[in-house]
Formats: C-alpha cells, sequence, structure tokens
C-alpha cells in the first residue's frame, strides 16, 4: 500500500481523476424519457483571457447546481463553450500583426481572419484547460464556440426574423465610440470612472446687442459643433433671452438659445450648450427642437476639415488649443477643478466618444417594459431581494441596443445594399441580383441604353411589316 503525501498534493492525481469522469461519460447528459431534464448553459467566458476569481466562483456554484440535480436523477446537461469575443481578439490580433511590421489593411479581410483564427486555435484552449482544472462536470461533448457554424446561423435567422418583425432597424443616432478599436461599442461595453477635470466657463456673446452669457462644459473642444444654447423653460433669469442669437466663440456660428426641460437649472450657470452630434442627450434636444447636426471629431479621435488650425489636431490636442485661444480672446470666463464620471472602452480603455452615426439597433423599450412586468407582478424573483433596484434602474429609460460593430471578427449581419440606389436586402446569402428594375435600367446605364435599342428595333420591324 502506497504511503500517504505528508502534505496535499492536488496534482498528483486531480488530473487523472477527472480523466476518469471524461472518458467514463460521467457528465454526458442522455435522452432518457424517464427523466426529466434540467439544463445550464454556461455564460461562455472570452477566449482570449484567462479565468479569474469571478469566473471560479461562477462555475463552482454552477457545478453544485448541476451534481445536486444529477444526483436527485434529473438528465443533467451543462453546457459549455467559449465566447469568440469580437474586439478583444481583433484588437489582439491587431496587436500581434503590428509588432511584425504588418497592418490590418495591408493583410485585407481574408488574410486578417486566417490571422485571428490561428490566434484562437493557439490561445483559446487555454480556457478549457483552466475548467477542467476546476473539475467542472460539463458534458464536453457538446462544447460549442460562438463563431461555430451553427451559431453563426441561428444568429443570422434570429436577425432576420427579428428584422421582419419590426424589431431591428437601421439609423442615424448617437453611439458609444472607441476610437482605438474603430467600432461602436453598446451601453454594456463602456466602463464609466470617476476622474478629476475641470468645468470650463466660455462666454458666448450676443449678436444683437451688448453682453454674453457664461456656459459651463466639462469639454471645451466640443464647442465646435454646438448648435444651441438651452436653458430651462422655468428658470425665471433667462426668461428674457430664450430666442435671442449668440455668436458662438472662435466659429463665429449664430445660434439660438432655446428653452427645454432637460436642463438642470442648479448645474453650472443653468444655461447648456448643445451638441446634437456628441451627446446623447444633446441628440434629443436637437431633436425636438430641428436644430440638425454637426460632427465635430471623426471616427479617429480627430477634428475634420472645416475648423482652420483645429482641423487635423486629436481631440486633446484641441482641447489645449481652443482653451488657450479663448483665454487670448477674453472669452475663457473661469476654470473649476470637477470631478465627473467619464465612459472609458471595456477593452482597451480608451475614453469613449459619443458620436452620431449609421449603425443596426434593436428597439428595446417593448423588451423593457415586459422584463420589467415579469419583475413586478411576481414572476421573476431576484436574490438577494436588494437586487430588485438595480433591475429596475438597468431597465428604466433604455436605450435602443447597438449591435453592428465596424470589426472584421465576428458575426457578419445578413444585410447586403445596393450601391446604385441603396436598396436593403436581407439574406444569408449573397442576392445574385439587387434592384434588377431599380438600377440596371436606369436612364443613361448601358443596360437601360440596351433595352431602349432592343425596343426601337421591335417597333421599327413592326412599322417595316
Amino acid at each position: 500500500m502506497k504511503n500517504l503525501d505528508k502534505n496535499y498534493n492536488p496534482k498528483s492525481f486531480e488530473d487523472r481523476i477527472y480523466k476518469t469522469w471524461k472518458d467514463g461519460e460521467y457528465f454526458v447528459a442522455k435522452i432518457d424519457e424517464n427523466k426529466k431534464p434540467f439544463t445550464i448553459v454556461m455564460p461562455p467566458p472570452n477566449v482570449t483571457g484567462n479565468l479569474h476569481l469571478g469566473h471560479a466562483l461562477n462555475n463552482t456554484l454552477q457545478d453544485i447546481l448541476i451534481r445536486r440535480k444529477r444526483m436527485q436523477g434529473y438528465s443533467a446537461l451543462w453546457v459549455p463553450g467559449t465566447d469568440h469575443a469580437s474586439i478583444s481578439t481583433e484588437m489582439k490580433v491587431v496587436q500581434k500583426i503590428e509588432s511584425e511590421g504588418k497592418t490590418k489593411a495591408e493583410l485585407g479581410r481574408e488574410e486578417f481572419l486566417k490571422e485571428a483564427w490561428e490566434w484562437t486555435y493557439e490561445y483559446g484552449g487555454n480556457i478549457k484547460n483552466q475548467l477542467e482544472k476546476l473539475g467542472v462536470s460539463c458534458d464536453w461533448s457538446r462544447e460549442a464556440f460562438t463563431l461555430d457554424d451553427n451559431l453563426s446561423n441561428a444568429v443570422q435567422e434570429v436577425f432576420i426574423k427579428m428584422y421582419n418583425d419590426g424589431l431591428i432597424y437601421r439609423g442615424d443616432r448617437i453611439v458609444n465610440w472607441c476610437v482605438s478599436c474603430g467600432t461602436a461599442v453598446s451601453d454594456a461595453e463602456v466602463v464609466h470612472k470617476d476622474e478629476s477635470g475641470h468645468l470650463w466657463h466660455i462666454r458666448y456673446p450676443f449678436k444683437n446687442k451688448e453682453g454674453y452669457i457664461v456656459i459651463a462644459t466639462t469639454r471645451p473642444e466640443t464647442m465646435l459643433g454646438d448648435l444651441a444654447v438651452a436653458v430651462n423653460p422655468n428658470d425665471e433669469r433667462y426668461k428674457d433671452i430664450v430666442g435671442e442669437t449668440l455668436v458662438l466663440p472662435l466659429v463665429n456660428r449664430e445660434i439660438p438659445i432655446i428653452s427645454d426641460e432637460y436642463v438642470e437649472m442648479e448645474f453650472g450657470t443653468g444655461m447648456v450648450k448643445i451638441t446634437p452630434s456628441h451627446d446623447p442627450n444633446d441628440f434629443e434636444v436637437g431633436a425636438r427642437h430641428n436644430l440638425g447636426q454637426c460632427v465635430v471629431i471623426d471616427e479617429k479621435g480627430y477634428i475634420p476639415e472645416g475648423y482652420g488650425k483645429y482641423s487635423g489636431m486629436e481631440r486633446s490636442e484641441a482641447r489645449k488649443a481652443i482653451v488657450e485661444d479663448l483665454e487670448k480672446l477674453g472669452l475663457l470666463d473661469k476654470i473649476e477643478d470637477h470631478e465627473h464620471s467619464v465612459g472609458h472602452c471595456e477593452r482597451c480603455g480608451t475614453v469613449i466618444e459619443p458620436v452620431i452615426s449609421k449603425q443596426w439597433f434593436v428597439k428595446m423599450e417593448n423588451f423593457a417594459k415586459e422584463a420589467l412586468e415579469v419583475y413586478k407582478n411576481g414572476e421573476l424573483n431576484l436574490i438577494p431581494s436588494r437586487l430588485g433596484k438595480v433591475y429596475e434602474n438597468w431597465l428604466t429609460g433604455t436605450r435602443d441596443w447597438t449591435i453592428s460593430r465596424q470589426l472584421w471578427w465576428g458575426h457578419r449581419i445578413p444585410i447586403y445594399y445596393c450601391d446604385d440606389c441603396g436598396e436593403i436586402i436581407v439574406s444569408k446569402e449573397r442576392p445574385e441580383k439587387m434592384c434588377l428594375w431599380k438600377y440596371k435600367y436606369k436612364t443613361g446605364s448601358r443596360y437601360f441604353r440596351y433595352l431602349v435599342f432592343v425596343c426601337s428595333l421591335a417597333i421599327f420591324n413592326f412599322r417595316l411589316a
């Protein structure tokens, strides 16, 4: 008989025990009419990283539940899998190829995807090995990866169904844009951090009379895109100036003073600059007052053409230059220290840029409403109960969900566009013909000329006959 080790050494037997479990298919769920099914789908960890303590706790709790149900006689299935981690993986692959002196654009889509798959094959197995080390009782015969063909097909089917049901649309709205990753991200992918910043008080002169008003802002660089200044309609201080015209400093654009209940009278000066293209709340105000749009920070984080010396500047560089110029012109009233929450990209840590962009969205209002109703009527119970308030806050005032990304690694939206007329076709497969009558036979095209020629020839022959 082998003597027991003096100290506990899991490495000496845990791998052997887990191999015995797998070889014996002890965790493989089989269809049995005499057993009631019980299923858990593992929230798939990102294939790019390593498990942390949160994963260990989460999977331990799932393991306890599934093992208990298995011992109670259920046909217990725990489905394991990993997430392709679109943004994270693309970022890692971009970093890899850049270290080799290449760029994503130089490689092209197909070669880049080959690199991404190779990276996934090399590093993706690490998560599985860590889960096995935890001893999880998953049914590995049903392991899934979110880019597997069957799952990709399911994504496309659901997209098409939701589009046909009017739940998905394409539109111009404010999105969270990461200038580093080069893509829109959802609210859930933005991490808000409290930071020490400043509140710049800027003087906006009147056009038709002497004097100025003072606007407080945390982002002076966005003033280039201001289309109005708003005050609260109940603010007695400013009732007499609603409707007046201001001259936007540095840009010399004429902008109106409007009233809107969105404005908080107690914050700053009680006057808010409205920049519809770079703030979700300003976007709504702009829509209510038909202000239009004015994008002043591009997808790379730079000021576009048309703004003099500021064009071509990176947004933080532009902020510094704008503040300096305001001070030289005597238009900087004062600067205050200010603590505020700033959104950062969850993947790369870059400060998020809110910007208007044409993207695909899911309508969330009805989903959120139904999810709230089942909680309020008692069909859904949350443990501990204090999470109920968090749940309600999460679903109250939910904005439409941005689902499109400007990436190559990930599921492709099953949408095809006609370059000539802009028609959208929703299809899993690329259509052989796009809007045949709408653009192939338009006046001036060779198809139209050919059609006219054939018809003319037919009429001519008819007359000869």
